[in-house]
């Protein structure tokens, strides 16, 4: 089995009482060299997750290992981390920001990658007065000249346009295959995630609800039309009926009666959101993105 680039056990954070909870009993474990989307509404407790694994908040229960290690000062120089807000110095030049990328990381700059990912913008525009789309542009630069073994992105094409969003996911997918890169990338645009991402994790009300490979995650699942009405033993997580027919979305627990039902594959999209309708449906984590036993919090 490969190693984890992270992962949870029995992890927790509240950010005091009268906010509750973020997060509560997350376990899960994530495999180097994946692209995982990190999926969810809003609240659920992605941006939480994605800052615990970058070392910037210390989890009130349990623990998060990242790059086998649960020391955040050990791992910091090897993880990449875009949050949503995108923090850069104002009044810096982009040329100034990328020479600060490379002399704050002199053994590994990938020079190359971060001018490949910035060369569409101006190299004496202060990043003051820059387009939201711009700074994504050059967060993304810095991340990836660093050369990480895990990048952790939070809605990081959100304020793109189509063009640049699928050109920086190409870069991003190019990363992860030469390099063997980890990327953890938290989105709401799930079309995009679904022809980009091999992993999900499904993040609802402060729990990892699935977990796993997504093609994996889709198979285990089919959605069901028919006249019958016995789902048995099917998993049901969404059902409606039109006139006499039933269509269902179920979690397939053994051989499906194709006399009885017409047997279609979901979409990863369908899927995902019929779970985010259905948040009282069981949860599903494959193999790969179970904690070994006898791990200890």
């Amino acid at each position: 089995m490969k190693g984890a680039a992270i992962e949870a056990i029995g992890l927790g954070m509240t950010y005091g009482r009268k906010r509750g909870w973020a997060l509560r009993d997350c376990s899960f474990r994530l495999p180097t060299g994946r692209i995982c989307a990190l999926v969810g509404p809003n609240g659920a407790g992605k941006s939480t997750l994605l800052a615990l694994a970058a070392g910037l908040l210390r989890p009130t229960e349990g623990t998060v290992r990242v790059l086998g290690s649960d020391d955040p000062d050990g791992t910091r120089a090897r993880i990449a981390y875009v949050s949503q807000d995108k923090p850069l110095y104002p009044q810096l030049t982009v040329a100034d920001t990328l020479w600060a990328g490379a002399q704050l990381n002199p053994a590994v700059w990938d020079r190359a990658a971060a001018d490949r990912v910035a060369a569409p913008l101006p190299q004496d525009a202060r990043v003051r007065t820059l387009s939201g789309g711009q700074r994504t542009r050059l967060a993304l630069a810095l991340a990836l000249g660093k050369r990480p073994d895990l990048m952790l992105l939070d809605e990081p094409m959100a304020d793109l346009d189509p063009l640049a969003r699928h050109q920086l996911m190409g870069v991003l997918m190019a990363e992860a295959a030469e390099h063997a890169t980890t990327i953890v990338m938290s989105s709401h645009i799930l079309t995009e995630l679904e022809g980009a991402c091999d992993y999900v994790l499904l993040v609802d009300g402060g729990r990892v609800r699935l977990g796993g490979e997504s093609d994996d995650i889709v198979a285990a699942h089919a959605v069901l039309t028919g006249r019958a009405r016995d789902l048995a033993p099917h998993t049901v997580v969404e059902a409606r009926t039109t006139g006499r027919q039933l269509t269902a979305l179920v979690r397939t627990e053994g051989p499906v009666d194709e006399l009885a039902w017409e047997v279609t594959e979901p979409s990863l999209e369908d899927l995902l959101l019929a779970h985010l309708r259905s948040p009282d449906a069981p949860p599903l984590l494959t193999p790969s993105a179970h904690v070994p036993e006898g791990a200890a919090a």
